[in-house]
């Protein structure tokens, strides 16, 4: 039996409009800035190609400037999801990104370091640092 997946929440302050951020988190282009080598979408399945490893990933949820749900096709663990979240404080204006996961509870420290390093280069790709 698959062994359960953990969930993960990680928040990070950027200081970038929403509808810049949203673009660097749907779109092919956007994305491979930071997330993967490249990215192809062919309608709602992207692929990512990581050192020459492809991942496809269905898109199963867009809000525009708000939320977007990636879905893996090629994961026999019940399909794990992973989603961009854009949250504006309404009083400042702050706009926080919120990556939500699910990883290998064996894994978790490695996948938040991972994230916390993607999230760098994205700042640094919005000049947000």
């Amino acid at each position: 039996m698959a062994e359960q997946k953990k969930t993960i929440e990680l928040e990070y302050m950027l200081n970038t409009p929403p509808v810049i951020l949203f673009n660097r988190l749907s779109s092919p282009s956007g994305l491979s800035e930071w997330f993967a080598d490249s990215v192809v979408a062919e309608g709602k399945v992207y692929t990512f190609t990581w050192s020459g490893i492809e991942e496809k990933a269905e898109q199963i949820l867009r809000k525009e400037n708000k939320v977007i749900r990636f879905q893996w096709l090629d994961e026999d663990e019940g399909n794990p999801w992973f989603e961009f979240q854009i949250i504006v404080d309404e009083l400042t204006g702050d706009v926080a990104l919120v990556v939500v996961d699910h990883v290998d509870p064996d894994e978790e420290n490695d996948s938040i370091d991972l994230w916390n390093k993607q999230i760098e280069v994205l700042k640094r790709g919005l000049g947000s640092l």
